[in-house]
């Protein structure tokens, strides 16, 4: 009697499971059509950080700079790279470790919420301000908080005080920037942790309760234990951006007042690219601070592996 061949067997059955589900591989290819369209393709363009790039002669055609690094030993010759840099990493910092936790103790306190309607308002309410427009939170902070604004006018009004510039003294721009982060993302960040708590087993809560516990104790010993690898997995993407703060916000932020804390290697770019069209230069600078977020991420996850059974790679 012939025996079958373990191994033909099980790439059969690999490719039955496969066929099974032929209509999620299908979802997938607009997400991937996407992916390659707009994140790898484009990739070819940090020849540019290499080359001397002249736009008529296009990526390939452009000679090579010589020497090859010399964009980068450029940046790292500016004064504005020490600058730069040590603004975006403080910057980075000081969100990451303000704003990473708010929405894990919105989260916390949204599910001791029992009222569907109030959960459901309050949900509502915290996401609304995650799609407002760089251009329009700015505007409103400068409302709120210009040299005319409802602030100043509080302050001059009801204490007879003088009025703080908010919006351009240097040391309010990283409260001014932290402070709008945490209230346009605090919202939205949460259901991640929301989608996590949902998923807990009432089981838990029962015994909890049987056995006695408060409300701040089942959170200490069920909740955020059961959700700790979701906060870890979080944690690690979000240091992987630690370099990665979008130019936008800081940009409009910025005045010439306070530019010692403002500038951070994405604005510069944009100043010195499409400003000042030192196309090469820029993406020297972009391809730099890249390379950096990639590390981090990669430690980040190498430390997650030691310390939990939580990582992306």
């Amino acid at each position: 009697m012939k025996k079958g061949n373990p191994g033909k067997t099980q790439e059969k059955s690999t490719l039955m499971k496969v066929l099974s589900c032929w209509q999620l591989y299908v979802l997938m290819i607009p997400a991937l059509v996407w992916l390659i369209l707009f994140c790898y393709k484009p990739m070819y363009g940090v020849l540019i950080a290499f080359k001397d790039f002249k736009a008529r002669d296009g990526i390939m055609a452009s000679p090579w700079a010589d020497p090859i690094w010399k964009y980068f030993d450029q940046f790292f010759s500016t004064s504005i790279a020490v600058t730069a840099i040590k603004n975006t990493i403080i910057l980075s910092l000081e969100q990451l470790v303000i704003n990473f936790p708010i929405p894990i103790i919105f989260a916390l306190l949204l599910n001791q919420v029992k009222s569907n309607k109030a959960r459901k308002f309050v949900q509502t309410v915290s996401y609304a301000p995650y799609f407002l427009s760089n251009v329009i939170l700015v505007s409103v902070m400068n409302l709120l908080f210009g040299a005319n604004g409802v602030v100043n006018a509080l302050i001059t009004g009801a204490t007879g005080g003088s009025p703080v510039q908010f919006t351009s003294a240097a040391e309010y721009f990283r409260p001014m920037y932290i402070g709008s982060t945490v209230w346009q993302s605090m919202g939205f960040n949460a259901i991640v942790y929301i989608a996590a708590l949902a998923g807990i087993s009432p089981d838990f809560y029962e015994a909890a309760v049987v056995d006695g516990a408060t409300k701040l104790q089942r959170i200490f010993y069920i909740d955020i234990p059961l959700i700790m690898p979701t906060v870890i997995l979080m944690l690690i993407l979000a240091i992987g951006q630690i370099m990665g703060l979008g130019y936008e916000k800081a940009y409009l932020m910025q005045t010439g007042t306070n530019t010692t804390v403002s500038e951070i290697i994405t604005t510069y770019t944009y100043k010195v690219g499409l400003q000042g069209a030192q196309y090469s230069f820029a993406t020297a600078v972009g391809l730099f601070n890249s390379v950096v977020n990639f590390v981090i991420l990669v430690l980040a996850n190498f430390v997650s592996k030691k310390t939990a059974d939580v990582s992306i790679f």
